[in-house]
């Protein structure tokens, strides 16, 4: 079976989740001998994100796309250039639509759905999801044979931030927080090494209590960034990439959700928290922190734990992303390819 050409179009909205997906969604197909084009209106990221590139990754400018491959995946519904969606008409690629992430219900009634196109070639929704009726996560493979192996101490203190006797190790990516002063003084009930990402979180945490000892992250790359994760008792994550990250983690994780105007994102952080193992106190933790509820208590770690290694395994245990979108694609294309 020849290797594909995949054209893959992301716009840069804000915060770097939407670029941390397309890059590494990029990378696992070129690492399983794919060929692939991303083009972006921005990659200024990618200059920290993946500061080596990757080979069988060429990335190019969104609107100098030139002729189509085999396949087409448009992140998020960005719509690729109407020249380059012209041209598509003649070479006819598999055409996707790749969605965000979602725990809600009608996700999976919507993944995989067709949209015909003027043009004559039909569009698939794409929804990568927590169950077997969606896409799966992103996850590369040996991903968690290489988080087993995994020496935090040695990475911490590489990284300049040694662990003291008796601390945890708590991570926090973040957007604007006004919970964060008690997220704190929560912290301050035990020694804590607080790990603060740039931007949101280093800008937002100035003094803390007694107990609770910052250490100003630099820029990670995403195998960084990942690491990061796994070198932490409790990670606070936000938006898309960084969730599918911490899941692999295997430890406690807080997930804040992207703010919408009309409250929508309720719904979706509810949907997740279903589809989680229970844990008495945990819902009310992620509602607080997310400003949907008043401040609760952190759940216990070791119970916690429990949870998010279960979870994790349950995720496992699917195929991933990127298999099951290469599967998907190469099934509608023919026996030929």
């Amino acid at each position: 079976m020849r290797a594909w050409t995949w054209d893959v179009f992301c716009r840069v909205i804000d915060n770097f989740g939407d670029v941390g997906v397309c890059w590494r969604l990029a990378r696992d197909l070129a690492a399983r001998g794919e060929r692939v084009r991303l083009w972006m209106d921005d990659a200024s990221a990618l200059r920290w994100m993946a500061p080596a590139g990757c080979t069988g990754v060429e990335v190019g400018a969104f609107d100098a796309a030139g002729e189509p491959g085999d396949a087409v995946v448009e992140a998020f519904a960005c719509d690729p250039p109407p020249a380059f969606v012209e041209r598509m008409a003649a070479r006819r690629p598999v055409w996707i639509n790749l969605e965000y992430l979602s725990a809600e219900a009608w996700v999976e009634r919507a993944h995989a759905l067709p949209s015909p196109q003027r043009n004559g070639l039909t569009k698939w929704f794409f929804h990568p999801g927590f169950s077997a009726a969606t896409g799966g996560l992103l996850r590369e493979p040996g991903l968690l044979a290489e988080r087993a192996g995994f020496e935090r101490d040695a990475w911490l203190a590489a990284l300049g931030a040694a662990r003291r006797p008796g601390e945890r190790v708590v991570s926090l990516f973040c957007y604007d927080n006004p919970a964060i002063p008690q997220l704190l003084q929560a912290l301050a009930a035990e020694p804590t090494l607080l790990l603060l990402t740039p931007g949101h979180a280093q800008r937002q945490v100035g003094a803390v209590p007694p107990g609770v000892r910052p250490f100003a992250l630099p820029w990670l790359d995403q195998p960084g960034f990942d690491r990061l994760l796994w070198a932490s008792d409790l990670n606070f994550v936000r938006g898309e990439d960084s969730l599918v990250r911490a899941i692999w983690a295997g430890a406690p994780f807080v997930w804040q959700i992207y703010p919408q105007h009309d409250g929508v994102h309720a719904d979706k952080l509810d949907a997740l928290l279903q589809r989680l193992p229970p844990l008495p106190g945990l819902a009310a933790f992620w509602r607080g922190w997310n400003g949907l509820g008043p401040w609760a208590p952190l759940p216990p770690l070791d119970a916690w734990r429990a949870v998010a290694a279960a979870f994790r395994d349950e995720q496992a245990a699917r195929l991933d992303l990127t298999g099951s979108l290469w599967q998907f694609a190469r099934a509608r294309a023919g026996p030929e390819c």
